[in-house]
């Protein structure tokens, strides 16, 4: 029985929209960073090592205009913002246990095949 879904022209362009959108440098990371609850701008740059004000910013614009997460102006003084995730932002969550999962058995997989006494060398004919 095959439980692979069926790629039609318009599932297709759905799927490589959404892997194209989850792997764009940063977004995953930033999502990732907001699961816990809303964060300030400069928790979010503090957190995400390596991350430039720039990209940050560029990408906290993009998430927002996909409606996985909203900015919040606090207006007092001195003036606060924070980040947000929406429903569909939250909805992350699934992707990144399934991606987790899904790791966790490839590292456990390569550990098992370095150790294996039957692991072919390189150049090795099998049989």
């Amino acid at each position: 029985m095959n439980n692979n879904p069926q790629c039609t022209e318009a599932s297709c362009q759905i799927y490589k929209r959404a892997i194209e959108f989850i792997g764009k440098r940063w977004t995953g990371i930033i999502v990732y960073q907001l699961l816990d609850g809303p964060k300030r701008y400069h928790e979010l740059l503090h957190a995400i090592d390596g991350i430039s004000d720039r990209l940050l910013t560029e990408r906290l614009k993009d998430l927002e205009q996909e409606n996985v997460l909203r900015k919040y102006v606090i207006t007092e003084t001195p003036k606060k913002v924070e980040y947000e995730l929406t429903p569909l932002g939250y909805e992350f969550t699934k992707v990144f246990r399934a991606i987790m999962d899904w790791g966790v058995k490839k590292e456990a997989y390569a550990k098992n095949r370095q150790n294996s006494p039957f692991k072919s060398m390189k150049g090795e004919k099998r049989g």
